[in-house]
């Protein structure tokens, strides 16, 4: 089968490196891809939803699947069906749940999803005036619509939420994505990514993971992408995870079927654990990354098995295994990112690893000549597996440096994993 991946990132090519282990793969199409997917398949220069279909006829692709959040929100998944074509991932209608957080609030509330305490606005005065009157010492500030994973501010006074505010909704930070906003309350305890696929019935959880948004070691500095990530998470256990399903999972499936946009696709609810059990903070529509470079690392299933189950509605959790161990993901980026940031550095050591538990995944990279080179702010997701979190750990950050991989004005978190490896040494 010939397979077409939209997207190229990271974790398209994390996708792309997974299913390429399937033994019903022919060739694997990237659209666009980046330096690194070309080495395992074919990257064709190509965005238009239109010239995508068209390709998808011309070059018998028997399954696409859809990385990034952009094009579902312009209904690939949609208009792909109408011409017959086989594709994951979420149709327009039901994207929504990410790309309109107010949208997804207010789904939220009508299924009893818990999530924080939250007021939607249209009208900056009234926004201002709500902050003001909140009885709240902390806020998070967040732009309605799709924002690269950075319209989020946490503001830990009301000044500092005001002018969070001003900055959405007047200075146009995050373009028409701040047109709306909503003001949530801040909660307290821990975050854990939970990615899970769906057919349109059931939804079935890959390993929990914990993402690192912040720039900085030490969680300190402006929201990114994502820095890096690990899985599993150690504080996910069993019953936290029914809780998962029942509370979240379940009626989210329930719901979208009631409303008539049953959900196909990768599912990612980042959740926050507080003393009265498991919130959602907000919903993607698809997989995460970097979340999904480890996750599968851990995967023994078939992927492409698990995905024509998706979009067949034959999914079970039999289908979904991982093997036992962690891995981790740290992210090396461009110098300034996420500001502004200069590319065409020349990568150097991606021959070097000779470990088969340490894959890199290319992000924003390019082949100019025989070089690759940085062609974005996240760059590299170094991945790493170990029989234990603190092994991954090891390898992972080995391979980083002038002795592995490295790149000029390079920048990376040193403190990947932090919260899983106290948590694993408190428990000796």
């Amino acid at each position: 089968m010939n397979i077409l991946i939209i997207g190229g990132g990271g974790r398209e090519h994390a996708i792309g490196w997974k299913l390429n282990q399937s033994p019903q793969v022919n060739t694997i199409y990237f659209a666009p891809g980046n330096g690194g997917t070309s080495q395992i398949g074919k990257n064709i220069d190509l965005t238009e939803i239109g010239d995508l279909v068209t390709f998808a006829k011309n070059n018998d692709i028997g399954l696409t699947v859809v990385g990034p959040e952009v094009p579902l929100a312009q209904g690939i998944v949609d208009t792909f069906h109408r011409h017959g074509l086989r594709i994951f991932g979420p149709s327009k209608m039901a994207a929504r749940l990410e790309t309109s957080k107010a949208w997804a609030v207010e789904f939220m509330q009508r299924h009893q999803i818990p999530c924080p305490e939250s007021y939607i606005f249209s009208d900056v005065e009234k926004a201002k005036e709500h902050i003001k009157d909140s009885s709240w010492s902390s806020f998070v500030i967040k732009a309605d619509g799709l924002a690269a994973g950075k319209g989020v501010v946490l503001a830990s006074s009301k000044v500092k939420a005001t002018k969070a505010v001003e900055s959405m909704m007047i200075s146009k930070a995050f373009g028409d994505a701040g047109g709306k906003i909503l003001i949530q309350e801040k909660l307290v305890g821990y975050e854990v990514s939970i990615i899970a696929v769906a057919d349109g019935k059931t939804a079935v959880k890959m390993v929990p993971s914990q993402d690192h948004k912040r720039a900085y070691d030490g969680d300190r500095g402006p929201n990114t992408g994502g820095m890096g990530a690990y899985a599993p998470v150690g504080k996910a256990d069993a019953a936290f995870l029914k809780s998962v399903d029942e509370t979240i999972l379940e009626p989210l499936m329930n719901g979208m079927r009631e409303e008539g946009y049953p959900y196909v696709g990768a599912i990612y609810p980042g959740i926050m654990v507080t003393k009265n059990g498991p919130k959602v903070l907000e919903f993607n529509a698809r997989f995460g990354d970097p979340e999904t470079q480890p996750q599968l690392m851990l995967l023994e299933s078939d992927l492409l098995e698990i995905l024509e189950a998706c979009v067949e509605g034959t999914l079970s959790s039999e289908l979904v295994q991982f093997k036992s161990g962690a891995t981790m993901c740290v992210i090396l980026a461009s110098k300034g990112y996420p500001g502004p940031y200069k590319t065409g550095s020349v990568i150097h050591g991606l021959d070097t690893i000779s470990n088969l538990d340490i894959q890199i995944f290319h992000a924003g990279t390019r082949k100019v000549g025989d070089d690759i080179v940085t062609d974005g702010g996240r760059v590299l997701a170094v991945t790493s597996y170990g029989s234990t979190l603190q092994e991954a750990r090891d390898h992972v950050y080995s391979a980083i440096g002038t002795d592995g991989v490295y790149f000029d004005e390079m920048e990376f978190r040193k403190d990947i994993a932090w919260q899983g490896l106290t948590n694993t040494r408190n428990k000796k």
